[in-house]
């Protein structure tokens, strides 16, 4: 039985996910129903696609060490020293990585443009308008996005190393800078190695800052690239298929490289004995320092994006500027009222991010259940369903749309809002299987065995026993899913049915025509549900704690 309801999972996640992926490799090496490798090579060799590549590729890298400027002294202040104390920092950190990317890069947009807000409160800073509209302002936002994730890497591979190791050094004469330069960074190596990939492959990957502000500038990446193949006429999914190709092998070298480095790089520093971190004193200027360089991260990164979304969302005349007496809630009532658009795609937003999270918890703890119940099958199980976290979303999507465009016949979904319930449910799928492996890996499996002894049923047991002591991570995995699929950005602008918008392609739309109080109205929106949604599950794991 526990067998055969894995084979039935392996089949239902090879039709969802391994097909799509098929039909993009199919599209890229069969163009015309017999085997060529000469469109794909082609479409990579183009002189303006091999310096998209090239520019992908120094992006990536460029924010990998832009990031780790920001997240490796925070890690280590929140780690080693005092500060570690204030733990409601941490909290703090992730509203950069919790806000979606393309209203951050609006947010800056809107701040730094010519006559925008920071010209009006500065005038003096007008010289950095032009830096800013570069590589150097794209690569700083897309920073300022991804840090908060190398930053909890790097913080908790820091606590892991004793303080006695430390105190040894010390003891033996080193001072500050030697020991942290043979004692940190060597056993920190690995871990960084893994953080600096998975933040490259994320960059990479990214759709919404390169769309925003990437566009704007004229760089273009392969995220940008692909859609702009697979949506604007003349329509070439042959290229868009042949890029998507070359990305996914990128991703699974770099994964597969992050998995060696995991092997071989990383070290076991738990021993028997306490390993208890003893903080470092810090004098009074050290203090200063740190927090001055907290209050600047905080300022760029969470300050000026936030505040800029929320004064041109209450902005009357953007002529006007910030003066008194501009300012309005005007903005928020059209978005509910004028032509019904702003509450059609809340609704929209509302009822996909409620559906897909729906399925994909039911479908994630199946998978969750039968790779705990089956050996051999169930980790195929698990490895099929974490798929689509290796990969970026928008190569997912583009063979969404080319495999079911060819089994339209069969399955007709292909045009109607099912076929973007389905991509959530896909892309989002791996939240939910990880959140209740989680929750699983904490329940003995005594527990199933004394019900079913006591003459409980399998059924029986399941509910009873299994489901009520995993729902805290059913319950996560579907808030978490929620919260991403209801700003979903690179679904809906690919396969959404024709005048169907949801939040995240309300805001681009009304961005790109100059309907800025909308837009940021919505984003306003968004932003607060996400934060609201955050705040009631963790108010609902608390009391499950309880």
């Amino acid at each position: 039985m526990k067998d055969r309801t894995s084979i039935a999972l392996i089949i239902i996640l090879s039709f969802l996910i391994i097909c799509p992926l098929l039909s993009i490799f199919a599209e890229a090496v069969f163009p015309e129903g017999h085997p060529s490798l000469g469109q794909a090579i082609s479409t990579i060799t183009e002189s303006e696609n091999a310096a998209m590549i090239g520019s992908s590729l120094l992006l990536g890298l460029l924010v990998v060490i832009v990031s780790s400027l920001i997240a490796l002294p925070l890690a280590y202040i929140f780690s080693r020293t005092s500060f570690a104390q204030y733990g409601f920092f941490d909290i703090i950190f992730m509203i950069p990585f919790m806000t979606p990317p393309y209203i951050a890069s609006m947010g800056w947009i809107l701040f730094m443009q010519k006559r925008g807000l920071m010209q009006q409160l500065f005038p003096s800073l007008v010289f950095l308008t032009d830096w800013f509209f570069s590589l150097a302002g794209l690569v700083l936002v897309m920073s300022f996005h991804v840090f908060p994730f190398m930053m909890t890497m790097m913080k908790n591979a820091m606590l892991s190393i004793p303080s006695s190791l430390d105190e040894a050094g010390s003891v033996l004469g080193a001072g500050f800078l030697l020991r942290l330069r043979k004692l940190f960074m060597p056993l920190l190596t690995g871990n960084y190695a893994i953080g600096a990939l998975l933040v490259f492959v994320k960059t990479i990957s990214e759709y919404g800052t390169p769309s925003t502000l990437g566009r704007r500038i004229g760089f273009q990446v392969f995220t940008t690239d692909i859609h702009r193949y697979a949506t604007v006429a003349p329509i070439e999914f042959g290229k868009s298929a042949s890029l998507a190709s070359l990305l996914i092998g990128i991703c699974l070298a770099i994964w597969m490289l992050q998995n060696y480095i995991t092997m071989r790089k990383t070290y076991n520093l738990v021993g028997g004995r306490s390993s208890a971190i003893r903080t470092m004193k810090m004098g009074s200027a050290a203090k200063a320092t740190c927090w001055l360089f907290i209050i600047a991260v905080i300022f760029f990164t969470m300050a000026i994006p936030l505040f800029s979304v929320v004064a041109s969302s209450l902005i009357k005349l953007r002529g006007y500027g910030l003066r008194a007496g501009n300012f309005t809630f005007d903005n928020y009532l059209l978005v509910f009222t004028e032509d019904r658009q702003g509450i059609n795609a809340l609704s929209v937003s509302v009822f996909l991010a409620v559906t897909s999270a729906t399925i994909s918890a039911m479908l994630g703890t199946a998978v969750a259940l039968s790779s705990r119940r089956s050996r051999h099958t169930g980790k195929i199980v698990e490895g099929l369903s974490l798929i689509p976290e290796m990969l970026p979303s928008i190569v997912l999507v583009l063979g969404i749309m080319l495999f079911y465009n060819r089994i339209y016949d069969a399955i007709p979904i292909y045009g109607t809002i099912w076929i973007m319930v389905l991509s959530y449910t896909i892309l989002f799928l791996p939240y939910t299987v990880q959140y209740v492996t989680s929750s699983l890996s904490q329940i003995s499996p005594s527990l199933a065995a004394a019900g079913r002894i006591c003459g409980g049923s399998p059924s029986y047991v399941f509910r009873h026993i299994t489901l009520p002591l995993i729902s805290r991570g059913i319950l996560s995995g579907w808030m978490m899913t929620f919260i991403i699929a209801f700003r979903e950005l690179v679904t809906p602008s690919l396969i959404a049915p024709t005048n169907t918008l949801t939040v995240s392609t309300y805001i681009n739309r009304q961005f790109e025509q100059g309907s800025i109080g909308k837009g940021m109205s919505m984003a306003v929106i968004c932003i607060l549900s996400s934060t609201i949604s955050l705040l009631i599950l963790n108010k609902a794991i608390a009391r499950k704690r309880h």
